[in-house]
């Protein structure tokens, strides 16, 4: 008996995992240190396809707030009865369905999930990657960079951010954080 509820001790753990989004998202370094794995998974990506790490960061900062299964809002019918969601976006990166299928079948990598870090900064990494091939950004240009992430490649060289002054104050808001996270990672230990 004593075998069988630890076993189911080990199991319940490890299936929580550390869904909860650090603390001080406004501190690289402290969230380095709750999440020790995600510097590595954010170096491979920065090794594979450019993109900064604090690049990475700020965008997951700005998608999602580092919360591995957020979901856009509900919308309601007569402002009580749920008939779904705004959009198909999920996870750490906040991806479309279509898009998040277009990043695993040019990859091969069929088993990346949304929620898993390691993947969604991989997907970054690779979209922005393809922001620099098809649009000419730069992939250290955060502000840039989260326009195209945001409206896509189509809009983004349609210029659709153009009319959008609410966006364009939040890729500024991403760029600041990004800078912020630059600075801060020079002194994390």
């Amino acid at each position: 008996m004593r075998f069988f509820a630890l076993i189911m001790i080990v199991l319940l753990g490890s299936c929580s995992g550390n869904s909860r989004a650090p603390s001080n998202q406004n501190d690289a370094c402290a969230i380095l240190e709750q999440r020790r794995g995600w510097l590595g998974d954010m170096q491979r990506a920065e090794q594979t396809w450019g993109v900064p790490v604090h690049v990475q960061m700020a965008t997951i900062w700005k998608e999602s707030s580092f919360r591995a299964r957020a979901k856009t809002a509900r919308t309601y019918f007569l402002g009580s009865i749920p008939t779904g969601r705004r959009s198909t976006a999920y996870g750490y990166p906040q991806a479309l369905d279509g898009t998040w299928d277009w990043y695993r079948e040019q990859t091969g990598k069929r088993r990346a999930q949304r929620d898993d870090y390691a993947d969604a900064v991989d997907f970054i990494g690779w979209y922005m990657d393809r922001s620099e091939r098809k649009l000419g950004l730069a992939k250290n240009d955060a502000y840039s960079q989260y326009l195209a992430y945001h409206e896509g490649h189509s809009g983004y060289a349609n210029g659709s951010y153009r009319g959008k002054s609410w966006l364009t104050g939040v890729a500024s808001e991403v760029q600041a954080m990004a800078n912020r996270y630059e600075n801060q990672l020079q002194y994390c230990t």
